[in-house]
């Protein structure tokens, strides 16, 4: 499994890239692992401020849904245009063009609370 060291991790598996005071989101490579084939991801929140770990949307696989959590405060900007056409771009690039969601950060600082690398691998035992 693939985590790139220049993003930050949830428990909840979403990841972080922060681009200045906007970031990037989308969930890692062990989370598209564990759901499985991806359907749809259902996202209703743009234009909206939501809180550190609420649910910001949710992705639907052949057998379950799942809940997706803000891993900081942050207003969300727009979601990926091409995963609505085409959601096994989460499953098949988790980290390029199957990104989420792209938000303005609140406080670009709390990021820095959030898992580095390693410590998302010591979460889940990879």
């Amino acid at each position: 499994m693939n985590f790139p060291a220049e993003l930050k991790y949830t428990k909840d598996h979403e990841w972080v890239r922060v681009e200045g005071d906007e970031a990037v989101i989308g969930i890692t490579d062990f989370a598209q692992r564990e759901l499985g084939d991806i359907v749809f991801v259902d996202i209703n929140t743009v234009g909206e401020e939501v809180a550190a770990n609420e649910v910001f949307g949710t992705v639907e696989a052949v057998k379950t849904v799942s809940d997706l959590f803000m891993p900081v405060a942050s207003s969300v900007l727009e979601v990926n245009d091409a995963i609505d056409s085409s959601p096994e771009l989460v499953n098949t690039d988790p980290y390029g063009e199957g990104w989420i969601i792209r938000v303005k950060l609140n406080n670009v600082a709390d990021v820095d609370a959030l898992l580095s690398s390693e410590q998302y691998k010591s979460e889940i035992n990879a």
